[in-house]
């Protein structure tokens, strides 16, 4: 375990049980030639989970990116949402639209964000997060696919980070209050 972390909140076989279902339910519900799935990874912290999730997925599947931003001070959101890369795809409105992200707090990004894409012409949006915190919801958003509910603690690794830091750990740990409350 790395040293700036109280514990681990999901190690790596968690991380992958829990990927390995969801890519199961989605190969479920999009299963049919009339599904256009594409997975559209929000960047940086979802590059992980989402390179993980499409392995493990058997039924044909695109991927694009968006990158979005809604924290000021690192920790805590603006609660303002910015596109920094948008979707841009000719085939939108031929598309079945599955946002992945890494983590849902407050709701407001992915609310946005699906909002957005539907009032763009995709086909279908729909959205699917690794770890949820609905203890710190401010709207009122239900993610369609949710990997795992986790306390409201502060946490890394598995593409998430702090300052750019823990991304590269291979399980989801809570990072010490000492380290971010400087």
């Amino acid at each position: 375990m790395h040293k700036d972390l109280s514990r681990i909140l999901l190690s790596e076989q968690e991380l992958d049980e829990t990927i390995t279902r969801i890519a199961a339910e989605l190969d479920r519900d999009y299963a049919g030639e009339e599904h256009r799935l594409v997975l559209v990874c929000i960047l940086k912290g979802s590059v992980v989970f989402m390179g993980e999730l499409m392995k493990k997925i058997t039924i044909p599947v695109e991927i694009d990116f968006m990158r979005v931003s809604s924290y000021g001070n690192g920790t805590e959101t603006t609660g303002h949402i910015n596109i920094i890369l948008d979707l841009l795809r000719k085939d939108l409105d031929k598309s079945d639209i599955l946002i992945v992200e890494d983590i849902i707090d407050s709701g407001r990004t992915l609310a946005h964000l699906s909002q957005y894409l539907t009032l763009k012409g995709a086909r279908s949006v729909r959205t699917c997060t690794l770890l949820d915190k609905p203890s710190r919801r401010e709207v009122d958003f239900t993610a369609d696919y949710v990997g795992k509910v986790i306390p409201d603690e502060f946490v890394v690794g598995y593409g998430l980070d702090y300052d750019e830091k823990y991304r590269a750990l291979p399980y989801v740990g809570i990072l010490k209050p000492e380290i971010y409350s400087n």
